[in-house]
């Protein structure tokens, strides 16, 4: 087939695809993309050319030049051609409301060939059920598709938003190492081998934590980066071995400058993708959070749980001391015998005693079932709950696994339900500051405390006699921002005294030697002036996720991995030569 190349050094386009309207009736047009659609009607041939901006109708009349008409016979989906002629409009009849450009067409008066195509993988409309791992695969193909393009196009809006607001806000823009040394933040570290020290090895950050706040003690006193961070651990919708932050930092800041400094920009970065949001954010303590929700990512579209053992006669539904939890789904109707059967298994599962008939609860405590329908607000049209623990206590804050396994069990309701109450609308946008986060969580496995953030986390002023005498009722200065029931950002106040870091690491169990050996530079950094500062990191690909109306981070990211970690496009991860191994000095050693 015949491909031009007389266009060379000559052709520049004049529009975009998607840029035409009925102003620009009666003008010339030259447009370059690929081909959208091809129809031959044999008195006239239509193509659909596309690029990012949109689509645009051409037309090829019998009676064009014939090495127009032959060129435009030749061209199959996908083909990049460029397209000269004139902008005319459209009878009303052929008007396409489902086109930007939908007003006006180009009558062909020269086509060039710029480059064929093997026929696509998948179709190139949005609509179409495609393996995600053939779309992976071809992902440069899929990348050209109507929806991928305005997600990526949606993210750039968003990076640059960000940008924008924080430079107006002051904070300076620096980069920070990719290549550093292990440190423990909660993941697996991606390692990278020494050539010239053998045996040593590099980490690539799981976030630039300890770089930000040694920007701190420099005296950069606002900074901000959009970064990639990288974590070996297990996948799913919402996570990726290597993503993207927005990571901040400033100097002498209490929580609430934090607040300010977030709020607006969140506020910008929504008015980017065509929302409006209201502020202040409202906040809730980790401690409410979770007598209230059950978890500390809480979900606010649809009502809190109430503890209401307080209600009932002592240890006649609860006992132990342990909560007794009213859980309120409105808008369900009555449920089926079969369907109450699945809660209350639901719960079971959980470790949960689950009260599923109210009428009959309120048969035999009237008064106090009256003051929970008070206090709930639910209406016989509505779900009504009753859990508590069916065990002895558990956990070193046994009150909390109660309220864990209610916050699962009012969540699988609400779900379960959503097609009658309709209460989980994504467009309902349901914004909340968790803070004061505990200082530390329990490992079971470890027998020990780990940092329930991380270990440069500030306590709070009261809790410092606790770090060691009662560690479990220590909080943080520390707070995340959430979402519908999906953290966006986590941050905090960080600790810069060195003789409060040495506490911490001590709580944790670092001896002097393993925290001297695995934090030295910064513990001696703390001792060069360092001033009060803390940060927050929100998570850019979850933000574009959500505003792009996506389940799964990987549809905003533009060469994301699978769930097994694997680029399937690039065949990576992939063995290397013996000799690039002999290099750094490393033997393969397969599991057992």
């Amino acid at each position: 087939m015949e491909i031009s190349l007389d266009f060379l050094g000559e052709l520049r386009r004049s529009h975009t695809c998607g840029q035409l309207r009925a102003s620009d009736a009666g003008s010339r047009a030259l447009l370059m993309g690929w081909v959208h659609r091809h129809r031959d009607l044999g008195g006239v041939i239509f193509i659909h050319l596309r690029d990012r901006e949109g689509v645009t109708q051409i037309a090829i009349h019998a009676d064009a030049d014939e090495s127009v008409h032959r060129r435009a016979s030749q061209v199959r989906p996908e083909y990049v051609i460029a397209v000269e002629g004139k902008v005319c409009l459209r009878s009303a009849d052929t008007i396409n409301a489902n086109l930007q450009t939908g007003e006006v067409e180009i009558i062909a008066e020269k086509i060039w060939i710029l480059n064929e195509s093997r026929t696509p993988p998948f179709p190139m409309e949005d609509t179409g059920d495609v393996s995600e791992d053939v779309r992976l695969k071809y992902r440069y193909v899929d990348l050209r598709r109507p929806h991928m393009q305005r997600n990526i196009i949606l993210r750039s809006k968003v990076s640059f938003a960000v940008r924008e607001a924080l430079t107006s806000h002051g904070f300076l823009e620096i980069e920070t190492p990719f290549m550093t040394r292990s440190t423990p933040e909660g993941a697996r570290d991606y390692l990278v081998p020494s050539r010239v020290q053998p045996g040593s090895f590099y980490a690539l950050p799981q976030s630039p934590q300890i770089f930000k706040q040694l920007l701190m003690v420099s005296g950069f006193d606002k900074y901000f980066q959009i970064v990639r961070c990288f974590r070996d651990e297990d996948f799913r919708a919402d996570r990726q071995a290597e993503f993207t932050q927005i990571d901040l930092e400033m100097s002498f800041p209490q929580q609430e400058r934090i607040f300010e400094v977030i709020e607006p920009l969140v506020q910008r970065v929504w008015e980017v993708a065509g929302y409006r949001i209201e502020l202040p954010f409202p906040r809730l303590t980790y401690a409410e959070a979770m007598r209230q929700y059950g978890i500390d990512k809480p979900d606010c579209r649809f009502p809190p749980m109430h503890p209401v053992e307080h209600l009932f006669p002592e240890n006649s539904l609860s006992a132990h001391g342990l909560p007794l939890v009213a859980i309120h789904i409105p808008a369900t109707g009555a449920l089926s015998r079969r369907e109450r059967d699945e809660l209350k298994a639901y719960g079971t599962e959980r470790g949960l005693r689950v009260y599923d008939d109210p009428k009959r609860l309120e048969r035999d405590h009237p008064e106090p079932m009256g003051r929970v329908r008070e206090l709930t607000g639910a209406t016989e049209n509505d779900l009504l709950l009753l859990a508590a623990w069916a065990g002895e206590p558990k956990g070193k804050r046994p009150e909390e696994t109660v309220y864990q396994a209610c916050g699962q069990l009012r969540l699988f309701a609400a779900q379960k339900y959503n097609d009658r109450h309709k209460l989980l609308d994504p467009r309902n946008f349901q914004f909340l500051w968790v803070v004061d986060f505990p200082m530390f969580e329990w490992d079971e496995g470890e027998a020990r405390w780990n940092a329930a953030h991380h270990p440069f986390t500030s306590v709070h002023d009261e809790d410092l006699e606790k770090l060691t005498s009662d560690p479990a009722r220590c909080r943080s200065k520390a707070y995340d921002l959430v979402l519908n029931g999906t953290e966006l950002g986590s941050g905090s106040i960080r600790i810069h005294r060195r003789d409060v870091q040495s506490k911490v690491f001590a709580a944790l169990g670092f001896s002097d030697d393993e925290a001297r050996r695995r934090f030295g530079f910064l513990l001696d950094a703390l001792e060069y002036g360092a001033p009060p500062h803390g940060g927050i990191a929100l998570g850019l690909d979850r933000l574009v996720m959500i505003l792009a109306g996506e389940t799964s981070i990987r549809d905003v990211i533009p060469f994301p991995k699978t769930a097994r970690a694997t680029d399937l496009m690039c065949d990576a991860p992939a063995p290397v030569p013996e000799r690039q191994l002999k290099e750094l000095g490393i033997a393969i050693r397969r599991p057992v």
